[in-house]
């Protein structure tokens, strides 16, 4: 099974550093760096990961549409490239609310807008002089502008962070992945996959065309308890901010309404603790792979089976070691 990290901002970059060459040295197929939050951005760490490791490729899960101009998106990730040729996946998404308004960014038609964006980058990447008018993509004879070095095509595949079916078509359409949330259930990965199938269906690809890496909250400890209780404190807070994930979590609408009595956004850490205490064990193994390492990977194998094709693993554990581990092609 393949075996991906997926970091956000729980550890030091250079803690992710050592992880990611770890990682390397197991096995694992990827390195994903998070952009979802105002907290950490995606392309210094994944610098700092390509540049510490040979093998594993090194992703963006995922950097928002709006906040680039298409042009520099391009040029940044053939840089990235550069640093570690065939290695680097852009990951794009669709970002998310509150956030997006509070910064004053209008997610207005975000379907059109990543079709836009995704077929702009990708010709951009290919070294493709570009002249494009949409809607909210306007290039006029615009290309990476390489005077001292290769100006040979960049092999960047383009993946879409996906929730909601509609932009899973449009991802299986347009893109080379699909990368899907996580703080779902295994069911959900299954309706996701009818979703993908049409839409490869639309661009007359097969599904196995389009590759489909999920996201999976990991809380890995010999401390069953202790793994449990670390995964409710990350779900307490995506339910109560991220409607896109609650959602399409599936937890019971009740419990989402209660815990949103009691966070705001940002939320502090007393109204986290406060509403965590919501959360019943069996809400949060529905939708995270949590408690023992037999545990983890038996949830990890249901992602897989639903249509998955390389669970993209966010340890929660003080021991990141311990989950690569368990989920290595030398270990688990």
């Amino acid at each position: 099974m393949r075996a991906a990290l997926y970091l956000q901002d729980l550890h030091p970059i250079r803690d992710g550093m050592a992880y990611a060459r770890y990682a390397d040295e197991r096995g694992f197929d990827a390195v994903w760096q998070a952009e979802s939050r105002l907290v950490r951005e995606a392309t210094v760490p994944m610098a700092a990961y390509a540049a510490v490791t040979s093998r594993i490729r090194v992703g963006a899960g995922v950097v928002p549409i709006w906040t680039r101009n298409v042009a520099l998106l391009a040029a940044t990730f053939a840089t990235l490239d550069e640093l570690a040729p065939g290695r680097i996946a852009l990951g794009l998404g669709a970002w998310w609310e509150p956030l997006a308004s509070k910064v004053g960014v209008s997610r207005r038609r975000p379907l059109s807008a990543m079709r836009e964006v995704v077929e702009a980058t990708r010709r951009l990447l290919s070294m493709e002089r570009v002249t494009f008018h949409g809607e909210h993509v306007d290039l006029d004879g615009v290309e990476i502008d390489v005077v001292h070095g290769d100006r040979s095509p960049r092999h960047v595949p383009i993946y879409v962070g996906a929730t909601g079916m509609q932009m899973m078509e449009l991802a299986a359409e347009v893109a080379d992945g699909v990368l899907l949330n996580y703080m779902v259930t295994p069911g959900y990965t299954r309706r996701a996959m009818e979703a993908i199938a049409e839409g490869a269906a639309r661009a007359g690809r097969p599904l196995e065309s389009v590759d489909r890496p999920q996201l999976v909250v990991c809380s890995l400890d010999a401390d069953r308890e202790l793994a449990l209780d670390r995964a409710r404190e990350l779900l307490t807070q995506y339910l109560g901010q991220q409607p896109h994930i609650m959602k399409a979590s599936g937890v019971d609408p009740v419990l989402v309404e209660e815990i949103g009595k009691v966070l705001s956004w940002p939320a502090g850490p007393s109204e986290i603790a406060r509403a965590k205490r919501l959360v019943p064990d069996e809400a949060v193994q529905s939708i995270t792979a949590s408690g023992t390492a037999e545990e983890c990977r038996a949830k990890v194998a249901e992602y897989v089976a639903a249509g998955a094709t390389c669970p993209v693993l966010y340890p929660l554990g003080t021991d990141v070691r311990l989950m690569i581990d368990a989920f290595s092609e030398q270990g688990g």
